[in-house]
């Protein structure tokens, strides 16, 4: 079940994958060509998140030059 705060901490998630590649100044269509696969995909990851394999994250960190960090929370 989809809640206000799973679907918010998606966004955020999001929001972030977003700001690293724009601080580390790529375009979407570059960091698509980077994970051979499509502009819309990079759109769809930072911009719904929810559904995203870590192994994606993973690979999405690499092609920006940064290291995938997991921490967990109470």
């Amino acid at each position: 079940m989809l809640t206000f705060e799973s679907g918010y901490d998606a966004f955020e998630f999001s929001v972030m994958l977003r700001q690293a590649r724009e601080e580390a100044g790529i375009t979407q269509e570059a960091i698509a060509k980077k994970l051979r696969t499509k502009k819309s995909a990079i759109s769809r990851i930072e911009n719904s998140a929810e559904d995203i394999r870590l192994s994606t994250i993973n690979k999405y960190a690499k092609a920006l030059g940064k290291k995938l960090k997991v921490h967990l929370t109470d």
